[in-house]
């Protein structure tokens, strides 16, 4: 594995807890890339089931590095880009498949726009007509969606574009901007992880770009806790928290009677769906990092070089939940997203 100018070194890392025999699906198509100068680091995190082991005998060019105990996404891929070589990183999860040609597409992306983070074209394992995302994008109060998903793949989104984050299912960017950026914030565990380092990116003036041109595929929902009360309790906190680190105070302040409106819908939104008590969990464990996220809050505004004015432009007005989740949603949420978004916007300007 070399380091040189035309086919730099790229970092692969996979992400493993309990997906028994997805995981050597994965790397076996990672093997079949037309690209060649890669690492894989697979990074399991204490794992009961031992496809992780099985696929270090079956592919001993692997890194193989056992965490103790569940670090959670975020730590648990910091874990394996602090011991990477490669000049580029790729996170991928592990029940993906990846086309012959991922590689290559998103190192054209890279020489074409420079600094950034990119994300493949999502497609669905089972009916590779049917788009997973083709971008990921955030709503003006937090909320990260994937553009597309569920959409049938008429090449409607077919050139490389400026997105609001990339995808952490395959995120690919520099082993530097990683760097720069201090990795993903542990403090998260999972989800919003992508969304958050991505924001913070673009803070400081890096963008997200979608690749169409790099597919990927993954299933219509990833194995990884799925709709479970803990996610709901991650998505809400991580959400909650990311507003409070990341929009200045004087924004904050600005969009606090908006906040504290969706805050309202959010709760309802949560009773009606039988899961309140994680809406009340979430908002106890921000209350209760009160110092932790003020301590981030300085770390990441003292880094950045772009306003909030700038930044929201590209935000949503609106979020559009995923099919098939069986959510029940008596009130008009997006109406009240809406509105607000559009208050909150000439209220900033």
């Amino acid at each position: 594995m070399e380091q040189n100018v035309e086919h730099p070194l790229v970092s692969i890392i996979i992400l493993n807890y309990n997906a028994g025999k997805l995981l050597e699906e994965c790397i076996n198509s990672i093997c079949q890339s037309n690209y060649k100068n890669y690492e894989i680091i697979v990074v399991d995190n204490n794992s009961k089931v031992q496809s992780h082991v099985e696929c270090k005998e079956k592919f001993p060019s692997i890194n193989l590095i056992e965490n103790e105990k569940n670090l959670g996404y975020c730590e648990g891929n910091n874990v394996g880009i602090r011991s990477s070589k490669g000049k580029f990183v790729i996170i991928l999860n592990p029940d993906t498949i990846v086309d012959p040609n991922w590689i290559d597409e998103l190192l054209l992306g890279y020489q074409k726009f420079g600094d950034g983070i990119y994300q493949p074209k999502f497609l669905t394992i089972d009916n590779e007509s049917i788009i997973q995302s083709t971008g990921n994008m955030i709503q003006l109060f937090g909320f990260g969606y994937s553009r597309n998903k569920g959409d049938k793949d008429e090449n409607q989104f077919n050139k490389i574009e400026i997105i609001d984050y990339a995808s952490g299912t395959c995120l690919f960017t520099s082993k530097k901007i990683l760097t720069e950026l201090d990795l993903f914030d542990s403090f998260l565990f999972a989800y919003h992880d992508d969304l958050d380092i991505c924001w913070r990116a673009r803070m400081q003036g890096i963008r997200s770009y979608y690749v169409p041109t790099s597919i990927v595929f993954h299933p219509s929902e990833g194995f990884s806790f799925k709709w479970s009360n803990f996610k709901f309790f991650l998505l809400e906190r991580n959400r909650l928290y990311c507003l409070f680190t990341h929009y200045s105070r004087s924004t904050i302040l600005k969009f606090l009677p908006s906040l504290i409106l969706v805050d309202i819908a959010v709760s309802f939104f949560y009773l009606k769906n039988g899961i309140f008590t994680e809406k009340i969990k979430a908002s106890l464990n921000i209350l209760k990092n009160f110092r932790k996220i003020h301590s981030r809050y300085i770390e990441i505004q003292q880094k950045r070089t772009v306003n909030d004015k700038i930044i929201i432009l590209n935000f949503k007005n609106e979020v559009i939940l995923p099919t098939g989740t069986n959510l029940k949603n008596k009130i008009p949420f997006n109406f009240i997203l809406k509105s607000l978004s559009k208050l909150c916007r000439l209220i900033i300007h």
